[in-house]
């Protein structure tokens, strides 16, 4: 299911603002504001930024009598939010705006792990930097932090409150410094804007379950199962092992809207005084010192009945409201979209106006795929038709995830290979939890459904390679999906401890707050000894974090890695991967590289006719060999190579 592509849509809104309302809405901020010492800096990009602000609220809220009222309000909010943001982050904010494409940089690389299994607190993080440091980290992703209920928080993605961290973690004035820290080291803080929902003990659920109804409008609550029964017809099952459909019932019988799971609410953002409650708490988290916010489910936040209430167009008219707020009150901060849908939704998403940045669900899912298959033919298409993004933005390329690996291809671009997409998914789900013969996979079902045949796997990265079992080319594996992570363009993203080749944690069944949610077996503790064998190259541990730095290192040195731009590579053969990334300046192949793959335990043969058009010597920088392209090139199982014209 694909979007209505934006150039496609009404060029205004169903409620077409009077053209003095943006003048009227300026002078009704300057009134109570303007004679603040903060006000000059915030102005200015106040003026800039204000017409679309309102343009993009009109799309949500513009019919209502009070529109221009609602506009004042959020933008008084913002800039209390200016006021409390400090100067070295407001240095920060020039530094973006004088240079915005720095998240472009082949140096960036991100981590992400949470807090307490990989380091116990804010301060075991801190402590831990010189290694971010050693891995060439530009970017850290902290699983969410906040309040949260407990044991069952869906690992942290139920917020309690956005101002109070969980307290094991150490306090938010802690979070502060820590992002000060990584700030100072040329860390870039990354954390979650959970903004679809609350959890069932913030504050606004506790007064809305008590009668408040100025609460109570804050979420989609109804007194019976009429309405509910309605939406249903047309809604998608999430978590279908956690609870039916989309609705919870409360204790005192009323049914409230959970797309995930029952102690999670869903914010009704029909109502703008939710929008502006949520930005109040998004420029928060900014002042804290984030740099990038991970923009939490952004395909479910607007309802409409009759449809899936995924992706609407309200979703995207959203998004870019809360852009606008930030390059008004917090111009340093950047949003990743989190959308795990269809990919021509995913991209959807993505642009300077909305999420500068996005995971990139369909590669990742492709690599295990290709892997699987040994055959490459999906993730080429992918590649060569699916890869570019506007200018201005990049992918967050992945291996995995805290999250469920799912199967996101497009069943459209299966087809042109004859494959059955629901079969295919049959196998691959199969495949990964070691219920196919041969399989080298030692995953975990996450939510199988048998009536619906759907399944998601978990698993490390190591355990999902073979480490766990003692393949033979488990290392190799590892360190090919990272390496395409790393050279096809955007920010590469480890899971921390996949670059040690950290097992599952099957202990997590022990637990009864984790056992119901197989997710946790690829979430495991650090694990000190693993982390120490790192620097003995006799270990798997050794091997692997040795051949990662190895790449970091080389990419850090290659321009024509930064951004984003691919050109796809048909190497013919069923089990090569190909791409070139262009020299900066052009499409000359002797500044550019050209990447090649192996996904398969058998020797794989490129011949000649199909490398004529390149250099006729080249040397993979990997591996520091010179090849005569002349006489072809043959991929040692599993080997990946970083082409260069000798002498380049």
């Amino acid at each position: 299911m694909a979007t209505t592509p934006t150039s496609a849509r009404p060029a205004v809104p169903p409620w077409r603002a009077p053209d003095d309302q943006t003048g009227r809405i300026h002078a009704a901020v300057q009134a109570g504001c303007g004679r603040h010492a903060d006000w000059p800096a915030f102005d200015a990009r106040l003026r800039r930024h204000v017409a679309t602000l309102r343009n993009e609220l009109a799309w949500l809220y513009g019919s209502r009598d009070d529109f221009e009222a609602v506009v004042v309000r959020l933008v008084q909010t913002a800039f209390e939010a200016w006021c409390g943001r400090p100067a070295v982050l407001k240095a920060l904010d020039e530094q973006r705006e004088r240079d915005p494409q720095w998240f472009q940089s082949q140096r960036m690389l991100g981590g992400v792990c949470y807090v307490d299994l990989f380091a116990g607190d804010f301060r075991g993080i801190e402590a831990q930097i010189p290694y971010f440091q050693e891995l060439g980290l530009t970017y850290l992703h902290l699983m969410p932090p906040y309040l949260c209920p407990e044991p069952h928080n869906d690992g942290g993605y139920a917020v309690s409150s956005y101002r109070a961290t969980k307290p094991a973690l150490g306090t938010i004035e802690d979070l502060r410094h820590l992002a000060e820290k990584l700030r100072e080291a040329g860390i870039s803080l990354v954390l979650d804007f959970v903004f679809n929902h609350t959890s069932d003990e913030h504050e606004w659920a506790v007064a809305a379950r008590a009668g408040d109804p100025v609460c109570r409008d804050y979420y989609h609550i109804y007194p019976d199962r009429q309405q509910p029964d309605a939406f249903e017809r047309t809604l998608r099952e999430i978590f279908p092992d956690e609870h039916p459909g989309a609705f919870s019932q409360i204790e005192d019988g009323r049914w409230v809207w959970t797309t995930f799971h029952s102690y999670q609410w869903d914010l009704n953002y029909s109502n703008p005084e939710v929008f502006r409650a949520m930005a109040g708490e998004m420029l928060f988290i900014a002042n804290l010192g984030v740099e990038f916010l991970r923009m939490d489910a952004v395909a479910f936040v607007w309802k409409r009945m009759g449809t899936s209430c995924e992706s609407q167009p309200e979703a995207h008219h959203l998004l870019r409201a809360y852009n606008a707020l930030a390059r008004i009150a917090a111009p340093a901060l950047l949003f990743k979209s989190e959308a795990i849908v269809h990919p021509d939704e995913v991209v959807s998403y993505i642009s300077p106006a909305e999420c500068q940045v996005s995971y990139n669900p369909l590669q990742m899912a492709l690599l295990w795929n290709t892997l699987a298959t040994r055959e490459v033919n999906l993730l080429q298409l992918a590649l060569a038709e699916r890869h570019h993004l506007p200018e201005g933005t990049a992918w967050v390329n992945y291996v995995r995830s805290h999250d469920d690996i799912g199967w996101t291809f497009a069943d459209e671009d299966a087809a042109r290979f004859g494959i059955d997409g629901f079969d295919h998914r049959q196998f691959l789900n199969r495949f990964y939890v070691d219920r196919f013969p041969g399989s080298f996979a030692r995953g975990v079902p996450f939510q199988d459904n048998p009536a619906t045949g759907d399944c998601r796997i978990s698993g490390t990265c190591a355990a999902l390679c073979g480490l766990e079992q003692g393949d033979p080319h488990a290392v190799a594996r590892i360190l090919l999906l990272h390496g395409v992570v790393l050279s096809s363009g955007g920010i590469p993203l480890i899971y921390l401890g996949d670059e040690i080749g950290q097992g599952n944690d099957a202990g997590y069944a022990d637990d009864p707050a984790r056992a119901g949610d197989s997710r946790w077996v690829h979430r495991p503790m650090r694990d000190p000894r693993r982390h120490a064998e790192r620097l003995d190259p006799s270990t798997a541990a050794g091997r692997i974090h040795a051949g990662l730095r190895h790449l970091i290192s080389l990419r850090r040195h290659l321009p024509a890695f930064a951004g984003g731009r691919l050109l796809p590579f048909w190497s013919r053969h069923p089990a090569v991967l190909g791409y070139r990334r262009p020299a900066p300046q052009g499409d000359d192949a002797r500044g550019g590289v050209l990447v090649l793959a192996n996904f398969s335990e058998r020797p794989a043969s490129v011949l000649p006719e199909v490398l004529s058009a390149q250099p006729a010597t080249m040397v993979d920088l990997i591996g520091q060999t010179a090849f005569d392209l002349r006489a072809g090139l043959t991929l040692a199982p599993y080997q990946m190579v970083w082409l260069v014209a000798s002498g380049a």
